[in-house]
C-alpha cells in the first residue's frame, strides 16, 4: 500500500459516510478518497432504527457471491475519533457498531486493508427510509461508484420517513462551557 501512513487511519465507506456532506459536518477536514473499492462476499443490510432518518441503519452481512462497493478514506485519527463518536463505535464493544478489520480490492485490482463500521446486533432487517437511502445513493454517485451498484442500491426496500427527515438531535453546547480537562482532574493547570 504506497498510500499507507502510520499517522492516518483507512476506513472503508459504504453507506452514509460515502456523503461528502455528512463527513464536511463530521470530520475536521475532508478525508481523503483514496480509491473506490469492493468487500466481496458481503451485502449491504439494513437493521435497527435511527431517529435522525427514521428508518432501519446500515451494516453489511456476509453473503457469498454478493459485494458492496465504497470508497477507501484516509482521515486522522482525530476524524476517526469523531466518526466512531457519530456512529457510536467503542473500543470496549459496549457501541452500536464495532471496527471491523476488513480486505477491499479496487477496481485496478488493488488490495486495500481497512477498518469498516460493522453492526454489532443485527436483529430483523429493517428497511431504510427513502430520504436515507436516497442520501446514501447520492454519496456513492458523487464518489463515482459502478452504475449497476448504484441501480441496486437505488432499488432496494425502503419507505418514507413519517417526518421530515434528517431530524439531527438538539445538542445544548452551553453544557460544556464550563468542562475542561482541569475541572475534570485530567489537565495539567
Amino acid at each position: 500500500m504506497s498510500y499507507g501512513r502510520p499517522d492516518r487511519a483507512y476506513l472503508f465507506a459504504y453507506g452514509s459516510n460515502m456523503n461528502p456532506a455528512q463527513l464536511r459536518t463530521r470530520c475536521s477536514t475532508l478525508p481523503r478518497v483514496v480509491a473506490v473499492a469492493r468487500l466481496s462476499d458481503h451485502r449491504l443490510s439494513f437493521h435497527g432504527h435511527t431517529r435522525i432518518w427514521d428508518g432501519g441503519l446500515e451494516t453489511v452481512a456476509a453473503a457469498p457471491g454478493e459485494k458492496v462497493w465504497g470508497v477507501v478514506l484516509e482521515l486522522t485519527f482525530t476524524d476517526l475519533g469523531r466518526l466512531d463518536a457519530w456512529q457510536d463505535a467503542r473500543l470496549d464493544g459496549a457501541g452500536s457498531y464495532f471496527h471491523y478489520p476488513a480486505t477491499v480490492t479496487d477496481a485496478e485490482g488493488g488490495v486495500h486493508h481497512v477498518l469498516l463500521y460493522k453492526k454489532d446486533v443485527q436483529g430483523t432487517p429493517v428497511p431504510p427510509s427513502r430520504e436515507y437511502l436516497g442520501f446514501i445513493a447520492h454519496g456513492a454517485e458523487e464518489r463515482g461508484l459502478p452504475v449497476d451498484y448504484l441501480a441496486r442500491l437505488r432499488a432496494m426496500d425502503s419507505r418514507p420517513a413519517s417526518y421530515p427527515a434528517p431530524r439531527h438531535p438538539h445538542f445544548d453546547r452551553g453544557l460544556l462551557a464550563n468542562v475542561s480537562c482541569d475541572t475534570c482532574g485530567g489537565g495539567d493547570g
